[in-house]
């Protein structure tokens, strides 16, 4: 396998993100291990050009922790987890989990992947609410960054 430029990189790792996406929201609808979703997705046509490492790493530090990234949403939504819908849910874990674990990544790309995931893939306005979900998570998450303007 050859290196990827930056922009591949970056392209790469967004395609991580919606393949986990897609994964989140099925164990969502048909609850099973992970380690399953994981397997099944990797065979996924698309899984070619993503960022494996990534995707991977987004699976097992997200789905073993829903219930603590549930925790953390909870402090910034005015829905409750477990009513939000299968599709804003996962996005805002992929959100919260980038905003608390990923700090090389300025919280202005995790806040921009995520409403960009709602919009192509939740309902019409859900990006509205994962953008304020997570800029209130970044405010306490990331407050040496929050505001600050981009370089």
């Amino acid at each position: 396998m050859h290196a990827r430029s930056p922009a591949g990189q970056r392209r790469a790792r967004s395609l991580a993100r919606r393949l986990a996406l897609q994964a989140l929201y099925g164990l969502q609808i048909n609850p099973r291990s992970w380690q399953d979703a994981h397997n099944d997705f990797l065979h996924d046509p698309e899984a070619e050009r993503v960022d494996r490492e990534y995707f991977r790493e987004l699976i097992t530090a997200i789905a073993p922790q829903r219930e603590a990234l549930d925790a953390t949403i909870a402090r910034f939504s005015q829905i409750a987890p477990h009513d939000l819908d299968p599709i804003e849910h996962a996005v805002l874990w992929l959100g919260v989990y980038e905003l608390q674990s990923r700090h090389e990544l300025p919280y202005r790309v995790a806040l921009s992947e995520a409403v960009q995931l709602a919009k192509q893939f939740g309902a019409t306005d859900g990006h509205k609410f994962v953008n304020a979900v997570l800029d209130r998570a970044s405010r306490e998450l990331r407050p040496h960054e929050y505001g600050q303007p981009s370089v």
